[in-house]
């Protein structure tokens, strides 16, 4: 590492840093010129890394916080903050809290990303892979060395400089290079420690075994491509020889119990090392001890590091989720803050005033206006030059609004059939630059009498929120929609010009309002003008939490008495100049410049919020311009003024008498307010203006601060804790002041009201007064309904708050505001947060807007924008959990954001006490936005929830917060064997056995039955029925491309017997390895072998495009089987010694290579026969799904009796044909594919699986044009069909494609039914007549190649057969089976697994399911081992080493009690037997076998037992992009690996999904989450996936993943 190291700084240039710095953090030069004047700095003093250049050379520094001396600066140049959510207080806290939390150095893994998806915008943005700060001799003693930036929270600028000047050393700490392209200094230290440490990797000869002493091998396709071309077997590199003892993978032993880790080795660390770095990886190895040197490692590391950190207190007590399974729940802590005020009482507001001038309605104060004084100005409106564009008079607007009733009432429809009648609702479609048209519209219809819906401008047909305005419109019945002109042209028109239907709308008239397009009303018509009543004003839209829209209903009554309230709180008299920012179709904006305004003739200035945009101080230029006494703004606003108001020399605000803010309510505004007041003191603004109010769509206004004379009342201020707020209390805090909540008054009780608060969620119960609870106000001035929602106006408008006597308060009902505050000393209405934002975290409450403010706290804010933060709950495993989403700049790098939200993480985790679920990063301005251009909460969580956020950075961190697991299942001691049998005696459970027929009793004429051997039964048969065709092969066209006679296979074979006695001078008893592609030659070498004494091995050839993966494995199994010669087609033959293939093997070392393509003319002396049908017949070699090379030994009787119980079960007769469409390599493949013909005399029509790449429809046309009754597939040719002929089944039934004859199409397989492929399977074909009940599989292992086979199932439809049962599925709770329990449920129960059985069992064969760990039997419907006794189970192993240990284990084992006599051979397979009440032929009650899982795949994680394949399930269902996942455990962490189709960018927003599905359905915490592109997950030629091979993939970093994200 010494070459990284830095050269000491003079102390001039430290200077010259520091003063850059400050500059910096000031905001006096950008970050670019920073980086560029820094990097001339410190050009000469760095050493340039070879091969990178200059620019990458220097690093990032660590975020700083400003000193003190820069703090007034930062006010002055606070372009980038948004003081809506500011305050000092605050900013300081979160910077404490952060610091606390460096002490504790938590690192946080960085997740890696593919170059590719990282936006960079220039090449000095990377950080070179490995620079940690100062040497490690000087910096021995430095401050936190290899911790990254996250950790350390924000060092000061002294302390830093200091630093800087004391080890004499510039590039500050940082986590190294994470970007999985760069290798970089990290993975060269690494490379070099494992060359010197570990020793040269020896020859594959004497390979050192780790796992359970098999031969450690994965098996692959096309170099870690998936490929079913030959789907070759490959070889891992081979382990690396070292006798030393590897450290073991890390125990996470979070929540485990002490068991140590499945790992035979001590503990030994393998590197001595000196600080340790992040980064710089540490030696680690996969399970199996093979040391790999890699980033992931170190990466998984640091991850396990952090997990094992202590964490919150666990949780005591627990709850029962419907099952014994036991969730933890939340247990109220003794110690939280509890209420202990008085019960509080209802508040009363001033009398409400009836002055003797005010008008008995609103129209009737518009026509005393618009006739009294029309040249009365009503409104002006402002362009976007921020000129006045138009001035409304009283008069214009008295006149026009009189022509829109008219026009409404009389022009549509017919005179008979007019379309709208008084009391009708019309929707109002206004934009916001246009509040003329508003009003004279929304006038218009309330001297009409019709009731106006004021709504957004649909801007697009899918706009975000404009669906469900649309279901408001339905709802509500609107059938005409008021526009003004310039809306109508610009709304989004069809080919033939008309308005198209938006998406959810009802169909609607648009009516433009402007005078020209009206007619003239009639002298004699006038609108009736009537005293305020019961009848609805207008509806109000509302948006709710979850994205729907509501509307709220205001009664004339309600409307006027509202309008007097405000007149009276805020003073209004006529003529008064009022500026308005606010959005005039609802709320504060509509109350005070539309309504109120015109019952008081004062004069609006309307300011667009365009024009807000442009120049955001257009608005107090108004109010200086106009003399206003009164401006609505938003804290939004004040804070725009306060960035730009830098370039005013002349503003005077001592016109105004009140500044009334709107979302006074959000207790984040009190910055807004101090900081406006601070700076604009100066300029006239009096302290007492500043009005904060609480208003809701339901309520109206809530509470406003009335504006005073009387300056010496300060406004009322709270210091409140966080923590007691979140326990629903209030406490004035006084400890440390990190976690505090100060809450401004938003006045008192509006005028003619009444006040209360009652308890947020349950029965409306009085607050006691130290309590935080739902505001609710009763009067005449609120909302009277939820249009059309009658239950919901109930619960929200017609409360009654009950006493803590259960006596309600008040006869009139309360309506509820949604504001959650309290009533402070002196009737002083406080807010602290809305019910809509309130989000309940494991009992406790918190809200969104603190989360927001604290994020925002976190220095420095330059990586995202302040105002784009959305913060939302959703609920996983029976808790809500917070998810804060915001946009990322885009200059900012990776690993800046990524600092970022580690430490917004630890600030809101200290101030709040709660984890954030996940904290995601989305490119600038791709977030939902609202009309007004805020976020749109409940469409960005559903983006979140629906994986379509496509985020750029995510931290998830389900570890910190998801704290309500199922306890981890305590292994209970084992119950001995004899118990569990009595047990099950007294419990009536029958023992789970089951048998096949019994082959003794079963009479058939089976002629082969005389003969102990194969091969005398093929000459049997080549002298009785010479010509009769044993095998036809068929080309990838379908056409034959060769077939073979029972003479011609016996002749072929005598030849082949000759040569290798000839040419390969081979004794009896010698191993032969046959590499031939599936074919005819295969067979015939096979029968030569037994006719010249040897023991065939057939291997699977090498693939020609792949030789460097795939012929590792080939020589292999040669050298381990011990084979004494290679005999194969000329073609293989030249391959083995090309000049390929001496790059992948050592080609010298290959026993003699015999091709079979010119044999010679001679048969041989005379056919080898057998002493003993014991002796061996053939070896059978396969690759396992955990990577175990293993070759089982085959007698001849095994052999004999094998094909004697397939003939049985299947009725094969030579009249038969059998379409076989598998790989001759292995298991019931290689028997079908070579032995079952010569034994039953049917001919075997064989379909080489490679050719359906080329021809998928090939097999299911053979199976048609041969009319074959019975076919045998695997479950990768069954996908191919499936994914490849879905489009094509009626060109196929064009092609005359007919399945109707199909008996049986078995699925041979080692592992459980695939039940959703072999059903959609069935589905597609059934219109080409394949019978449902056709398909079925069945069930071998290594050591009984078939157990199971389903049999007929058909016999009925044809003519003759032995019809087997029905396959049989159940439902069983997969929660049950993680217990190693089968517990049956109803289908479509939650967490019910279905599964098939695996065929019937075949005759002579006997299964018990017996305990693996005790090896006592169990009983019926229990999960155990399947053990199997047959007369063809394999004799053996046949492994180099020769551990007899395990061979008896498998092969040979006893039952420890009851029947202990019998020897069984273990499968290695879960499963359990199930007595159906189905009999089958012989009238015997049918015993079904369920097949689990394989106990080598099995994972122990808390306790219990997971199949991969169930997760990997419920991964693949979360999105439609993952089209494969595999998953695998390290140390004690979920690794889920997922293929993704679809862009790079779908890859984040996979992360979260796949954590919450795994977590909800299995109650797993996600340890890793790797993307990465189709075909990377290693799958076998049975179609298998190879999840280990995949792991050491992983650890070993081969896998170029997309994005590896680390869940904390």
């Amino acid at each position: 590492m010494a070459d990284r190291d830095a050269l000491p700084l003079p102390l001039e240039v430290r200077a010259r840093l520091a003063e850059l710095e400050l500059e910096l953090s000031e905001g006096d030069i950008t970050q670019k010129g920073y980086e560029k004047k820094r990097a001339k700095l410190l050009g000469a003093y760095l050493p340039q890394p070879s091969g990178m250049e200059a620019s990458m050379a220097h690093e990032r520094r660590p975020p700083m916080a400003p000193s003190a001396a820069s703090r007034y600066h930062r006010r002055r140049s606070s372009g980038t903050r948004d003081e809506r959510y500011r305050s000092d207080v605050h900013t300081e806290a979160v910077q404490a809290a952060l610091a606390k939390h460096k002490e504790r150095k938590m690192a946080v893994p960085m997740p890696s990303k593919r170059r590719s998806l990282v936006v960079q915008t220039s090449m000095d943005a990377y950080t070179p892979p490995d620079t940690s700060s100062g040497s490690e001799e000087e910096g021995g003693g430095g401050q936190g060395e290899g911790t990254p930036t996250s950790s350390q929270g924000s060092v000061s600028m002294e302390h830093w400089i200091s630093r800087a000047i004391h080890q004499g050393s510039t590039t500050s700490s940082s986590s190294s290079s994470t970007q999985s392209g760069g290798s970089g200094a990290a993975s060269r230290l690494a490379d070099v420690l494992a060359q010197t440490h570990v020793g040269k990797s020896g020859p594959i000869g004497h390979l050192s075994l780790k796992r359970k002493t098999l031969l450690g091998v994965a098996e692959n396709g096309h170099s870690l491509r998936r490929s079913c071309e030959f789907g070759s077997d490959l070889l891992w590199p081979p382990p690396l020889e070292s006798d030393e003892n590897h450290s073991a993978p890390p125990d996470v032993t979070t929540y485990t119990s002490d068991q140590p880790t499945q790992v035979e080795r001590p503990h030994v660390s393998t590197v001595p090392r000196t600080t340790p770095k992040y980064g710089n990886a540490e030696l680690m190895e996969t399970g199996d001890g093979v040391p790999v040197s890699s980033r992931v490692s170190a990466k998984i590391q640091q991850l396990v590091n952090t997990l094992k950190m202590p964490r919150r207190p666990p949780l005591r007590e627990f709850f029962v989720d419907d099952f014994e399974e036991l969730l933890e729940v939340q247990q109220p802590d003794p110690n939280q803050p509890k209420a202990e005020g008085a019960p509080m009482l209802t508040m009363r507001g001033d009398q409400l005033g009836v002055v003797t001038n005010w008008p008995p309605s609103l129209e009737a104060a518009l026509q005393r206006w618009g006739t009294i004084s029309p040249k009365a100005p009503c409104l002006t409106t402002m362009d976007t030059n921020g000129k006045p564009l138009y001035v409304l008079t009283y008069g214009k607007l008295w006149t026009r609004s009189i022509k829109v009733a008219y026009n409404i009432l009389h022009k549509l429809g017919t005179k008979q059939e007019p379309m709208v009648r008084p009391g009708d609702r019309v929707a109002l479609v206004f934009p916001n630059n246009d509040p003329a048209a508003f009003m004279v519209a929304f006038y218009g219809c309330l001297l009409a009498e019709v009731v106006p819906v004021p709504i957004e401008v649909p801007l697009t047909r899918k706009d975000a929120g404009s669906q469900q305005i649309g279901f408001l419109l339905g709802s509500c019945g609107v059938t005409v929609a008021l526009t003004s002109d310039a809306c109508h042209k610009g709304l989004p028109k069809g080919p033939t010009g008309e308005i198209p239907q938006f998406k959810g709308w009802p169909k609607l008239l648009w009516f433009v309002t402007e005078s020209k397009h009206l007619s003239k009303p009639p002298r004699d018509w006038f609108p009736h003008i009537k005293d305020a009543n019961n009848d609805t004003a207008y509806i109000e839209y509302k948006t709710c939490k979850d994205g729907s829209v509501l509307g709220v209903t205001v009664m004339r009554i309600a409307m006027l008495t509202h309008c007097q309230a405000l007149t009276q709180s805020c003073g209004y008299t006529e003529a008064e100049t009022i500026v308005n920012v606010l959005d005039f179709k609802k709320d504060v904006g509509l109350w005070h410049g539309i309504l109120t305004s015109v019952m008081n003739m004062m004069h609006v200035i309307s300011i667009p919020y365009s024009l807000m945009k442009v120049n955001p101080l257009s608005w107090i230029q108004k109010v200086c311009q106009y003399k206003a006494k009164v401006a609505c703004v938003k804290s939004r606003d004040m804070h725009w003024a306060l960035v730009a108001h830098r370039d005013q020399r002349d503003i005077n605000l001592t016109s105004l008498r009140m500044l009334v803010v709107a979302d006074g309510s959000n207790p984040w505004s009190i910055s807004s307010c101090d900081a406006f007041l601070n700076v604009f003191q100066s300029k006239g603004l009096r302290p007492e203006v500043i009005c904060p109010c609480a208003s809701s769509p339901e309520a109206l206004t809530v509470a406003i601060r009335r504006p005073t004379d009387d300056s010496s009342q300060p406004p009322g201020r709270g210091v409140l804790s966080m923590n007691g707020l979140s326990h629903g209390v209030i406490r004035v805090d006084s400890e440390e002041r990190l976690s505090v909540l100060t809450v401004q008054d938003v006045g008192t009780v509006m005028p003619g009201a009444m006040m209360c608060v009652v308890k947020p969620e349950g029965v409306p119960q009085l607050c006691r007064t130290d309590e935080i609870g739902e505001i609710c106000v009763c009067s005449i001035a609120t909302g009277t309904s939820y249009y059309g929602l009658s239950g919901m106006t109930k619960n929200q408008f017609e409360v009654f708050p009950m006493t803590g006597a259960g006596a309600p308060v008040s006869e009139y009902p309360f309506t509820r505001t949604g504001l959650l505050g309290f009533i402070g000393p002196g009737g002083l209405v406080f807010i602290a947060g809305k019910m809509d934002g309130l989000m309940v975290v494991s009992g406790r409450r918190h809200n969104a807007d603190d989360i927001v403010a604290t994020a925002l706290a976190v220095e420095p804010m330059k990586f995202v924008y302040r105002g784009r933060i959305a913060v939302f709950s959703v609920t996983v495993l029976h808790d809500e959990r917070i998810v804060v989403v915001a946009e990322q700049r885009p200059d900012s790098t990776e690993e800046d954001s990524f600092q970022w939200m580690s430490r917004v993480l630890q600030a809101i985790d200290s101030i709040h006490g709660v984890g954030v679920f996940c904290l995601a990063l989305v490119p600038a301005n791709t977030l939902p936005k609202t009309p007004l251009g805020g976020i749109h909460l409940s469409e960005t969580k559903q983006l979140f929830l629906e994986g379509s956020l496509h985020p750029c950075n995510v931290l998830m961190c389900p570890h910190t917060c998801v704290t309500n697991l199922p306890k981890p299942r305590q292994k209970q001691p084992e119950i001995g064997p004899a118990s569990v049998m009595v047990g099950n005696l007294v419990s009536g459970k029958r023992i789970a056995q089951a048998s096949g027929r019994d082959l003794g009793q079963i009479e058939d004429n089976d002629q082969a039955r005389k003969f102990l051997f194969l091969s005398e039964v093929l000459q049997w048969r080549a002298q009785t029925t010479p010509d009769h065709v044993l095998f036809t092969l068929l080309s990838s066209r379908g056409a034959i491309l060769s077939s073979l006679t029972c003479v011609q296979l016996h002749k072929r074979a005598e030849k082949i017997a000759a040569m290798l006695m000839e040419r390969g001078h081979l004794q009896d008893g010698d191993h032969v390895a046959l590499v031939y592609p599936p074919g005819i030659d295969l067979i015939a070498a096979f029968y030569g072998c037994l006719y010249a004494g040897c023991v065939p091995i057939t291997v699977r050839p090498p693939h020609p495009q792949n030789i460097a993966t795939t012929l590792p494995t080939v020589k292999m199994i040669v050298e381990v089987s011990r084979s004494s010669c290679v005999m194969t087609s000329q073609v293989i033959s030249k391959l083995l010694k090309s000049k390929e293939a001496s790059a992948a093997v050592d080609v010298r070392t290959w026993p003699p290579v015999l091709d079979t393509d010119d044999l010679p003319k001679k048969k041989p002396p005379q056919l080898y026969k057998p002493s003993n049908p014991d002796t061996l017949a053939y070896l059978d070699f396969s690759v396992s799904t955990t990577g175990m090379l293993a070759g089982v030994k085959m007698s001849h009787s095994a052999t004999s009796a094998f094909c004697r119980s397939i003939k049985l079960q299947c009725e094969l007769y030579p009249s038969r044909e059998v379409a076989i469409c598998l790989d001759p390599y292995c298991g019931l493949g290689f028997v079908l594919w070579c032995l079952c013909s010569v034994y039953s005399g049917h001919q075997s029509i064989l379909i080489p699986p490679s050719e359906l790449e080329v021809n998928p429809a090939l097999w299911l046309l053979a199976v048609s044009q041969f009319r074959v009754r019975d076919t045998f597939c695997s479950y990768s040719v069954m996908e191919l069909c499936t994914k490849g002929l879905g489009l094509q089944t009626e060109s196929l039934k064009a092609r005359g494609l007919d399945l109707s004859r199909v008996r049986t199409c078995v699925v041979v397989a080692e592992e459980r039914p695939r039940i959703a492929l072999t059903q959609s399977f069935s589905k597609l074909f059934k219109d080409l007549g394949l019978h449902p009940r056709a398909v079925s599989t069945s069930f071998g292992c290594r050591v009984n190649l078939a157990i199971c086979l389903q049999p007929h199932g058909l016999g009925k439809l044809a003519d003759q057969g032995t019809s087997g049962p029905d396959p049989t599925t159940v439902f069983v709770d997969m929660r049950a089976l993680r217990h190693d329990r089968v517990r049956l449920v109803e289908r479509g129960s939650p967490h019910s697994l279905p599964l098939m059985e695996s065929g019937k069992i075949l005759p002579g064969v006997r299964i018990i399911i017996a305990n693996p760990e005790t090896k006592g039997p169990l009983g019926d419907s229990h999960l155990g081992e399947i053990w199997v006794h047959s007369a063809h189970n394999g004799s053996g192993y046949f492994t180099v080493y020769g551990d007899e240990a395990l061979q008896s284990d498998h092969f040979t084992s006893r039952l420890s009690f009851g029947d202990t006599a019998t020897v069984w051979a273990r499968t290695g397979y879960l499963g359990f037997l199930r007595r159906t009440e189905l009999t089958d032929a012989s009238g015997e009650r049918h015993d079904a076998l369920y097949v689990v899982g394989a106990l080598d795949e099995a994972m122990e994680l808390r306790g219990m037992r997971y199949h991969p394949i169930d997760i990997e399930t419920s991964v693949i269902r979360t999105h439609k992009s993952i089209t494969e996942c595999a998953v695998f455990p390290w140390t004690n962490l979920l690794v889920v690996v997922v293929e993704l189709e679809g862009s790079e960018q779908e890859a984040l927003d996979l992360v979260p999904l796949v954590t919450h599905a795994v977590l909800e359905e299995h109650y797993l915490i996600v340890g890793v989450v790797v993307v990465v592109d189709i075909g990377v997950i290693p799958i076998n030629s049975r179609g298998e996936k190879q999840r280990m091979h995949l792991r050491d993939g992983f650890l070993a970093d081969q896998l170029d993943p997309i994005y590896v994200a680390y869940n904390m």
